[in-house]
């Protein structure tokens, strides 16, 4: 589940010219499995509500009640399961970081993983009911990913008594970014010394993936969670500091989003929605 607020993916932003943040938002909510929908709708201003502790885009939203994310999600799924996705998901985080990642030296994009470690509670009308382990983090940037990047990939990486996460990015201007960190269960945060950059196979669409393990360890994904032209999600299983993991991981081919043709494609998956009012 993702709020955004300037949609990155949406192609009615982009068409925009990317003025407005504010009137292109958007609660993502993508699910897997059987029943599995995917939800990405852009709204214009008049459903977006923001205070201190409440994001709501139209009929969804996300609380922090001092403890606890709470979302509530009501949307409709898009083409070809064009039906109702409602119901809530609370986040539990075990601690809070501190931490915020430039991801470009002039800080034209940040990182921030709030909650690497939580517990998460899924109780969604397609028959998705569950608990289990959940992360919590946000990106912000003040111009286009493609304005600055070629190519990145993201993973996090349960472990025994911490969680590792990776960030490896080409930089428009040739530039890399490597960066491995590790989250102790207070919440800490410190930089370390990523294993080796491996690749292992291409997606569906044949976007480039690697991911970072061990010496002489090949990563290989257990499930496929959602495949785009330009993008890759799903849970890897690799190896760190002798520990088998299993993990989210994301791909994300930039070149490819850049192709103007590829948006039409998108819109097909993000409808526009210009107008709402509030109850």
């Amino acid at each position: 589940m993702i709020g955004f607020i300037g949609s990155v993916f949406s192609p009615w932003y982009k068409w925009s010219g990317r003025r407005d943040p504010q009137n292109h938002a958007c609660i993502n909510v993508a699910t897997y499995g059987p029943g599995s929908r995917f939800t990405m709708t852009d709204r214009g201003r008049p459903a977006l509500r923001q205070s201190r502790d409440t994001l709501q885009v139209g009929p969804s939203s996300m609380h922090w009640n001092g403890r606890q994310l709470i979302v509530t999600v009501d949307e409709i799924g898009a083409p070809p399961m064009v039906t109702p996705v409602r119901g809530t998901i609370t986040l539990t985080p075990q601690a809070i970081t501190e931490t915020e990642v430039l991801l470009t030296p002039d800080g034209r994009h940040l990182w921030r993983p709030f909650a690497p470690t939580a517990t998460i509670e899924v109780n969604l009308s397609q028959g998705h009911r569950w608990q289990g382990h959940g992360y919590f983090d946000a990106n912000f940037g003040s111009a286009a990913l493609e304005a600055d990047f070629r190519f990145w990939t993201w993973g996090r990486y349960p472990l025994k008594d911490r969680a590792v996460c990776f960030y490896d990015a080409t930089r428009l201007d040739g530039s890399t970014l490597a960066l491995g960190v590790e989250i102790d269960a207070r919440g800490q945060v410190r930089e370390i010394a990523p294993p080796p950059l491996t690749k292992f196979r291409r997606s569906l669409w044949q976007v480039r993936r690697e991911t970072r393990a061990d010496a002489g360890v090949t990563p290989r994904q257990r499930l496929n969670m959602l495949d785009a032209p330009f993008y890759s999600r799903s849970l890897v299983e690799t190896c760190i500091d002798g520990e088998k993991t299993t993990g989210v991981h994301e791909a994300l081919d930039l070149t490819r989003y850049r192709q103007p043709w590829l948006k039409p494609m998108i819109a097909l998956r993000v409808p526009r929605r210009r107008n709402w009012t509030f109850d």
